[in-house]
């Protein structure tokens, strides 16, 4: 039997796939640029509606609406779900059609902005030296009844968890409209003064009713497109619960959501279960992408709702403000073979409700194939509280930007999260290492920590428990691969609190860390099989009890047994986030604080000397998926390494 090994779950049981081929019974067509379009028509094809929302109204279970080509300003709202698995409401994409849905208008008409300072008080400059073409729009009334987001600030009326003194909570206050010129979006800014230091930019008039642009190369807007969000959502049931229904091969854009908590996506299954989201493209949503989940926590908890089970599979994600994916206390999640690009924008990370996707209390869920990158002061993908039994496997972690971590797993502690198989490549660290004083004479010497706020992990576990790191490859983190600290009195539902124990990171590659491959809390946990490539001294740590220790392999050994089987190299690895291809090659020169450690250490500088180690049970397949027959195999997410050979490490089942 040729079972798919990438399905096993940490528990290992295979994930519950509850997919069945569907049987439609009824079509449905909407067609905005027939000639006969109609919302007064039957839904023909001969027929078809004009809107998507007719068709909407009228869709019953097993019912296909085939949306044809076209561009559709409307927010689809489902009045009735599928009644099984086998009985969904699909809308997609006819024939693979370019189907948008854009909450926005298009505004073709626009006058001078007069009347406002364009310098600030005080300033030397003269208003008539500043030769900025600035244009106004006042925004009409019955294009924004119901919701208008110049009106309205990002932050959404949960603010419980801001530190405001910690926070620049300018994002936070700017208003969720955007002005789209040919479909790039201009950049808000708080002051109109400041439309004359800065072409690309927009700003808001207190009442929200009128606004201000300028483009970037100060043309007249009447040579281009000039688009602004009028709508919170694009594709989202004003119902609660309602489930079973696929959405195929759409793109929902310029959605002009808030910042989360609520979390409401330009894509939103409001609360229900057994959706398909596959195919879509996310693009230029202000606050979330897509939600899965409870919406929020402040919901009456209903007594055996199911949330969740949940697919999105094979969209494309780009540029979503604050969070990418959200879900809360969603269950059995299969999240495969997307693209999560550009999330993090709006720089609210201190929200804590960042991330390229965001869960809370997620079980029995398989998150593989994904590509996260370009990250923005946010997290690939953070794992929120109660979290078991999930497994983050053959996904690309690239690129995160001023980025405290990829991988943030919190206060997670009944039973196992798996993430193996993965490759991680440049996290960033949120900070500015040039803002770093450098210590005179020999004082620096002693400090192993920075108490200022670095980071840099791959992997960040803070208060979990049971987190198996197995065949990854981890390289070019600012700060560690692997961080955790306890986290003693975070108790929630009268339990306990997390101890960072049971940590077992197996048979990785820990390449070109800076600070170290590995930082323990406390030796309550295993190392083992792991290869080490171009480290710094003392690049494997336990931080507690104190004092703390920077040790070498050989130390790591003999003082705690970790890492028996483990290895050191140096070699040259080259990651290209474009193409999504990696090549290893020797290394041209060891370098010479290294060279005189040669046989003490025994560094590995040819890929054919990396040793196999064993193989570890609950991982039987590598990053593409394949089964690994033997007990050993080299560490890594690959089961074999060739010298200057390109290797595609694009994941994703096309």
């Amino acid at each position: 039997m040729n079972q798919d090994m990438t399905m096993q779950l940490p528990n290992g049981e295979c994930f519950h796939s509850w997919e069945k081929e569907q049987i439609y019974d009824r079509e449905l067509h909407v067609d905005v640029n027939h000639v006969l379009a109609s919302d007064h028509n039957d839904g023909t094809s001969e027929h078809p509606f004009k809107s998507i929302n007719a068709a909407a109204a009228i869709a019953t279970p097993s019912t296909r609406v085939y949306i044809h080509e076209g561009v559709y300003r409307e927010c689809v709202h489902p009045f009735s779900g599928g009644d099984g698995i086998d009985r969904m409401i699909s809308y997609e994409a006819y024939h693979n059609d370019n189907v948008t849905i854009k909450a926005s208008i298009r505004v073709d008409h626009f006058r001078r902005s007069e009347g406002w300072n364009l310098i600030r008080f005080g300033s030397e400059r003269k208003q008539e030296d500043i030769h900025a073409a600035i244009w106004e729009i006042k925004l009409n009334p019955d294009e924004f009844r119901g919701y208008n987001p110049f009106c309205a600030v990002n932050i959404l009326h949960d603010r419980l968890f801001i530190e405001y003194d910690k926070t620049d909570m300018t994002t936070y206050l700017n208003r969720r409209g955007m002005i789209f010129c040919d479909d790039k979006p201009l950049h808000q800014v708080a002051l109109y003064n400041q439309l004359g230091d800065n072409t690309g930019t927009y700003w808001v008039e207190a009442n929200g009713q009128t606004v201000h642009f300028r483009l970037e190369d100060d043309d007249d807007p009447k040579n281009h497109l000039i688009e602004l969000t009028c709508r919170e959502q694009c594709f989202a049931p004003e119902i609660p619960f309602l489930s079973y229904i696929k959405v195929k091969g759409l793109t929902c854009a310029h959605a002009a959501t808030g910042a989360p908590v609520p979390q409401r996506g330009a894509i939103s299954c409001y609360r229900g279960h057994h959706w398909i989201i596959e195919d879509c493209t996310v693009d230029w949503s202000n606050g979330v992408g897509i939600d899965i989940g409870n919406e929020c926590w402040h919901h009456s908890l209903i007594e055996e709702q199911l949330i969740g089970s949940t697919i999105i599979r094979r969209c494309k994600i780009y540029d979503v403000g604050v969070c990418g994916i959200a879900g809360l206390f969603a269950k059995n999640l299969l999240i495969e073979d997307n693209l999560i690009q550009g999330t993090g924008w709006q720089r609210m990370e201190l929200s804590w409700e960042a991330g390229g996707m965001k869960v809370h209390n997620c079980t029995d869920s398989l998150i593989r194939r994904n590509i996260f990158t370009k990250t923005i002061r946010a997290d690939h993908l953070w794992m929120d509280v109660a979290n078991e039994n999930n497994r983050i496997t053959q996904n690309l972690f690239l690129d995160g930007i001023e980025q405290r971590e990829a991988i943030f797993i919190e206060c997670s502690r009944d039973d196992i999260n798996l993430i193996d198989n993965n490759i991680f490549w440049n996290i960033e660290g949120r900070f500015d290492p040039n803002t770093i004083p450098k210590e005179a004479g020999s004082s620096g010497w002693y400090k192993m920590e920075d108490s200022s706020t670095i980071n840099g992990y791959a992997i960040y576990g803070e208060g979990t428990d049971h987190i198996h790191i197995v065949n990854n490859f981890i390289g070019k983190c600012r700060s560690a691969g692997y961080y955790a600290k306890t986290v003693a009195f975070r108790i929630d539902n009268d339990t306990r609190g997390g101890t960072s124990r049971d940590a077992r990171i197996w048979n990785n590659i820990f390449y070109d860390c800076k600070e170290a491959a590995i930082k323990m809390p406390t030796e309550h946990n295993e190392s083992e099989g792991n290869m080490f490539m171009n480290m710094p001294g003392g690049y494997l740590r336990i931080l507690y009890p104190a004092p703390a220790v920077c040790l070498d392999l050989n130390a790591w050994q003999e003082f705690y047994r970790f890492d028996l089987h483990g290895q050191e190299g140096f070699f040259n690895i080259e990651i290209d986030s474009e193409t999504f291809t990696m090549k290893i090659n020797k290394i041209v020169e060891l370098p010479a604080e290294f060279t005189r450690f040669m046989s003490k250490h025994k560094y590995v500088l040819n890929v054919e000397d990396i040793l196999p180690v064993d193989a570890v049970p609950s991982v039987l397949s590598d990053f593409y998926g394949q089964r690994v027959i033997n007990n050993q195999r080299i560490p890594g997410p690959f089961v074999d390494f060739e010298e200057n050979l390109v290797y595609s490490i694009d994941p994703r089942k096309i």
